[in-house]
């Protein structure tokens, strides 16, 4: 994608989060046809085949939930990625399942952003029920804030339904800044923008209805966001999540570069298993590349290695330049999102971080923390409840491989799945590597991330406030 004067527009990918009747679906399929990304005759063929379904109303919905299963429901179930341009930015939306057993999915997504926006209905009724503690909205900005999303615009939908009043917009504003003011983020650095998914206004254009809103549109909005930070400079992690075996070629492990280049010729090595090849050819789309670099999803071509040596959870890293190691255990500070009765040590849930879904055991909680300065509160607890935020030592029951969130935060986040819901959501503060066959550490964090698996430790700043 070029910018005037040649050179190459910069990618930043947005998730969309909120509650599900906000209308994410319907405000994203427009948005990208206002901006080029789908042709009229496309939209009219939606138009023909979801009035054919009897579901007319979902025509701009339609260009993301592509699914069968998606259309018959009339919801969103994965996590679909779509490219348009803004003046600025390609643009790649990752429109996040709204329900609640969607979460999983949602997390997936969400890891991947630069920025969140959130949808929020501003019909009377859907507003209340998206932000109440039943509702999804909350839950999806502590999980978008905690996951180290630290950029957000907040679309306040269906102001044609709100006869475009401005009592009910800032109403809306008052509300949803308090509780994202909660959650960590700075409601002074967000965009509110006031819009209808169905009409189209304000997504590129100004409201004619909404002439008090003297703010930016949704795509001023998007151009507004401060460029990502690609790490090419950090060691190579790919995250695999999927493999092929494919004919004349052999075996092909697909994952997202999250940092440093993969490129033909390195050593590739994958943990946890410590199995390595030689990468023979690097793809994306169909393409060969000569590298891919940060936010590219590939597929590679890895020599002498079986389809049962590498899985959906490795990690891909250069051999000779720090590779990804197994974790023995690790120290992360978590916040419990919702645990009917709360979580002892003991406690042996799964753990979602990058592609892997392995169950942890909860082998100590070392201390409560206050979640805006890292303080402790109370040391050893026995119990932590709904809302609280502690540092805790959790220990794999499965090979894993993890990573500290201040270095490579893709690796670094997580989130507690207990029942087909949340339970916690937490970011890694110090790792200990497996030891080696015959003693010694296998790689890894060089310092901090080495300390004894016993060392108590305490947070300093944050890192769920800081977003490190």
């Amino acid at each position: 994608m070029m910018r005037k004067g040649g050179k190459e527009k910069e990618t930043i990918n947005l998730v969309v989060i909120g509650h599900v009747d906000a209308g994410k679906s319907t405000s994203c399929g427009h948005l990208i046809y206002k901006c080029g990304g789908i042709d009229p005759r496309t939209i009219e063929k939606y138009e023909r085949e979801s009035a054919a379904a009897g579901k007319g109303s979902f025509k701009f919905a339609w260009v993301l939930d592509r699914l069968k299963a998606e259309r018959d429901r009339g919801v969103t179930i994965e996590s679909s990625l779509w490219h348009f341009e803004t003046p600025t930015y390609d643009v790649t939306i990752i429109d996040a399942p709204g329900h609640k057993d969607f979460v999983k999915n949602m997390i997936t997504g969400t890891s991947q952003a630069d920025v969140a926006l959130l949808m929020v209905s501003s019909r009377t009724g859907e507003f209340e029920a998206g932000i109440s503690k039943e509702g999804s909205t909350r839950e999806h900005a502590l999980l978008a804030f905690t996951l180290g999303v630290k950029q957000m615009i907040v679309c306040v939908n269906k102001m044609d339904d709100a006869e475009y009043r401005e009592e009910r917009y800032n109403e809306i504003v008052r509300e949803v800044s308090a509780f994202l003011k909660k959650v960590g983020y700075n409601p002074e650095r967000i965009a509110f923008v006031p819009i209808s998914g169905w009409t189209g206004e304000n997504l590129t254009d100004p409201s004619t209805n909404m002439a008090w809103y003297k703010g930016p549109t949704l795509v001023e909005a998007i151009d507004a966001v401060k460029p990502p930070k690609r790490p090419h400079d950090k060691p190579l992690r790919v995250p695999i999540n999927d493999v092929y075996k494919v004919d004349g070629i052999g075996t092909v492990p697909v994952g997202r570069v999250e940092s440093g280049v993969l490129r033909a010729g390195i050593m590739a090595e994958f943990a946890p298993g410590g199995a390595k090849g030689e990468v023979k050819t690097v793809e994306s789309h169909h393409v060969r590349l000569e590298e891919a670099t940060p936010g590219q999803s590939v597929g590679f071509n890895v020599k002498g290695l079986s389809m049962k040596q590498i899985r959906r959870g490795m990690v891909c890293g250069d051999a000779k330049n720090d590779p990804p190691v197994e974790v023995e255990s690790f120290i992360a500070q978590i916040v419990v999102v919702n645990h009917p009765g709360g979580i002892h040590a003991g406690y042996s849930p799964v753990l979602d971080c990058h592609t892997s879904h392995v169950a942890c055991r909860f082998e100590e909680l070392l201390s409560k923390v206050d979640r805006r300065s890292g303080n402790t509160t109370e040391a050893h607890p026995t119990l932590l409840k709904t809302g609280d935020s502690a540092l805790v030592r959790l220990v794999p029951k499965k090979p894993l491989c993890v990573d500290t969130f201040a270095r490579f935060p893709p690796l670094g986040r997580f989130a507690v799945r207990d029942m087909k819901t949340t339970v916690a959501v937490g970011v890694v503060k110090e790792i200990v590597p497996k030891a080696a066959v015959g003693g010694g550490a296998s790689g890894g964090d060089k310092g901090a991330s080495k300390t004894s698996a016993k060392k108590k430790t305490t947070a300093g700043t944050s890192a769920i406030k800081r977003g490190e």
